[in-house]
């Protein structure tokens, strides 16, 4: 199975399975010198764990990161740095139903197709499981870039859009309730909204709206590895996302080019910033941000016709511990893939200038 390693100079590689004895990976180019406060990474994947509020997946995993090379007295040393995030709350049985039969919208038959084997134990590979691994490198990443500064949140619920622009928001407020809003007055109708999905048997998408500041000019190539583009990657390889746009991102396309054009300042920053922070797949120093679109859980607690590996009809129902909505677990996710984009392209901009 190829493609377990993202990024170029600063690279995480992944390894594991949703319901083996262990994930983890390999954090790969980190500069040595670098402090490490592990309750920093401690706190992110506290964020992204299952079993934390009554809106999300009842799954009890404590995912806790051991670090064993890379790190010596605080500091990292320059080698790679390893971690495993032992698995302590699987329930295999759980998945017995669906080993024969493929769930609709799932990567069961895809997988099973292209490697003619399959791990249904909630999906192996391919499970969500393994953004855990992200969480903890992007943890890692966020200490290395320093005084940039990446925020995530939640802005929408299904048919709930948060209205208020987010440079009125207080970032600090994200974690003040658990679905990850910082609009308290929209946070408490898309909890209500997750509930009464959930009491349905039923699921829920939404987006997330990431926001990072204070990033350097230059970040970035014209050509094929435009900032925005390995930004879109990182957060398309995310499971059930859909959709990805920076800056003025759909809206942008109904709009003049008097209207878009973001005019200069005479320091070179822009008085406004429908470009997102980055112009010719290059970062301006302005505020990059961006809206990550996530769909519905595909397993739902209800019948649904499928079928079988021999191409028979069936019916089938969800069992086991899922997210009625993916959104609020999914902040400290759209963080980590961020933090790993920007830590890879400050070193790939150390090695371009002359």
């Amino acid at each position: 199975m190829a493609g377990n390693t993202f990024g170029k100079l600063f690279t995480l590689t992944t390894f594991g399975e949703s319901h083996g004895e262990a994930i983890g990976g390999i954090i790969d180019g980190c500069p040595a010198g670098i402090e490490i406060d592990l309750d920093l990474v401690y706190r992110d994947m506290e964020r992204r764990k299952p079993g934390q509020s009554k809106i999300v997946t009842q799954r009890k995993e404590p995912d806790s990161v051991n670090f064993f090379s890379g790190i010596f007295e605080g500091k990292t040393t320059g080698t790679p740095i390893g971690f495993n995030i032992v698995n302590t709350n699987q329930k295999s049985h759980d998945y017995s139903h669906i080993k024969d039969t493929y769930r609709p919208s799932h990567a069961d038959y895809t997988y099973d197709q292209k490697y003619g084997v399959r791990d249904y134990r909630g999906g192996g590979r391919s499970s969500a499981r393994e953004t855990a691994s992200r969480v903890a490198a992007g943890a890692i990443a966020k200490q290395f870039l320093k005084d940039i500064k990446i925020n995530a949140f939640v802005d929408s619920v299904g048919e709930i859009h948060m209205t208020t622009p987010y440079q009125q928001l207080d970032f600090d407020k994200i974690e003040s309730n658990i679905v990850r809003c910082p609009d308290e007055s929209f946070a408490e109708k898309m909890i209500d909204k997750i509930k009464e999905i959930r009491k349905a048997g039923d699921t829920i998408g939404g987006t997330v709206m990431c926001v990072i500041q204070n990033v350097p000019v230059g970040l970035g190539e014209p050509v094929f590895d435009k900032l925005h583009a390995e930004l879109g990657k990182a957060m398309l390889s995310i499971n059930a996302v859909k959709g990805f746009e920076y800056g003025s991102g759909f809206h942008g396309a109904s709009m003049r080019g008097s209207e878009h054009n973001d005019l200069f300042n005479a320091d070179g920053s822009t008085k406004t910033n429908l470009s997102g922070g980055i112009q010719g797949g290059i970062s301006n120093g302005m505020d990059i941000y961006f809206r990550v679109a996530f769909k519905p859980v595909a397993t739902i607690m209800q019948n649904q016709p499928t079928i079988d590996k021999e191409g028979n009809a069936t019916e089938m129902q969800g069992k086991g511990r899922h997210d009625p909505c993916v959104v609020p677990r999914a902040v400290p996710i759209v963080e980590a893939m961020a933090a790993l984009v920007l830590a890879d392209y400050m070193l790939l901009n150390k090695g371009s200038k002359i």
